[in-house]
């Protein structure tokens, strides 16, 4: 049922982004620094300037995630050091 939730949802977003890029395909035209300017049509600027968007907040998510990878490693070699030593944290503590 959620499968078919979600590929209706899909369907929907494609239609409907699909009828703006057909409502806007008048000639745009972006004037960037230093004299460079892109033209085209306007749905397809917008859709390579948010590609471009996406692009940029993966890279920057980058150090995060290997620091992250990084840390999962030591907590496994931690983990299964412990395994081996037939030493679990919850019996290293001691009852009293």
């Amino acid at each position: 049922m959620l499968k078919i939730l979600s590929r209706i949802v899909y369907l929907t977003l494609f239609v409907l982004f699909f009828g703006f890029a057909l409502k806007n395909t008048d000639e745009a035209t972006l004037h960037l620094f230093w004299g460079y300017e892109i033209g085209g049509p306007l749905a397809i600027l917008l859709l390579g300037f948010f590609g471009v968007g996406a692009a940029f907040s993966a890279i920057s998510m980058l150090p995060m995630v290997f620091r992250q990878r990084r840390e999962l490693a030591w907590h496994r070699k931690e983990l299964a050091s412990l395994h081996q030593r037939d030493i679990t944290p919850s019996s290293s503590r001691t009852t009293g």
